[in-house]
């Protein structure tokens, strides 16, 4: 069992997230921004805890961090403009990243973007802007001495899981269920020989333990 922080916990993929680390033995611990969310997640299994990661004290989140195994960072605002994706996955996710440093908590993974995301779409300036701050912070969270995952899965969708998929370094473009992104966050954070690796990830035809365990 991990005692594993959860940023973005009420998220599509973070939601899931938790019931898939409630399944397999760990205790998270779900950051919350909007009083009343901490019903939902204490009975999803989680411990809340209420803070804002656009403008919390990284001092304050690394003592909310402590004690923690490792760090999930499923937070993210793509459709909110250039403002949210600055604050929540710039500096956000740098607050989160200098907290676990001061936290000692060596383990993080970061939920990230595929490079080729929606680009047959002409998506419009704020969803570039989104994807330059994903990769600029995908850079930041590099640098560190973490041991760091950065996971860039392809467009998500709403579809059942369906327990197998494509990870690997370098993919062709698909789709995949944020049921089964949770599942590969959930079994990275317990891969230790998995660190300091960019991953992407699809729909495809591997059981998520073997693709994580291949991966590590």
């Amino acid at each position: 069992m991990a005692r594993i922080f959860v940023a973005g916990a009420t998220g599509g993929v973070g939601s899931r997230l938790l019931s898939q680390l409630t399944a397999q033995g760990d205790d998270p611990v779900a950051l919350y921004r909007t009083p009343g969310q901490e019903r939902r997640l204490a009975a999803a299994g989680a411990t809340p805890i209420l803070g804002d990661l656009t403008t919390i004290d990284t001092t304050v989140l690394a003592g909310q961090m402590h004690g923690c195994d490792a760090v999930i960072f499923t937070a993210g605002a793509p459709d909110q403009g250039q403002a949210a994706a600055d604050a929540v996955d710039g500096r956000g996710l740098a607050t989160a990243v200098d907290a676990a440093l001061v936290a000692h908590v060596r383990r993080f993974v970061h939920l990230s973007a595929f490079p080729e995301a929606w680009r047959g779409r002409q998506m419009g300036a704020d969803f570039e802007h989104y994807m330059r701050v994903k990769r600029r912070q995908d850079v930041y969270l590099a640098a560190t001495a973490l041991d760091w995952v950065i996971l860039r899965p392809g467009t998500l969708t709403n579809n059942p899981g369906a327990g197998t998929v494509r990870l690997g370094p370098a993919l062709d473009y698909d789709d995949v269920p944020r049921d089964d992104v949770a599942a590969v966050l959930a079994h990275a954070a317990h891969q230790p020989c998995l660190r300091r690796s960019i991953l992407e990830l699809t729909r495809g035809p591997v059981p998520i333990t073997q693709a994580v365990a291949d991966a590590a």
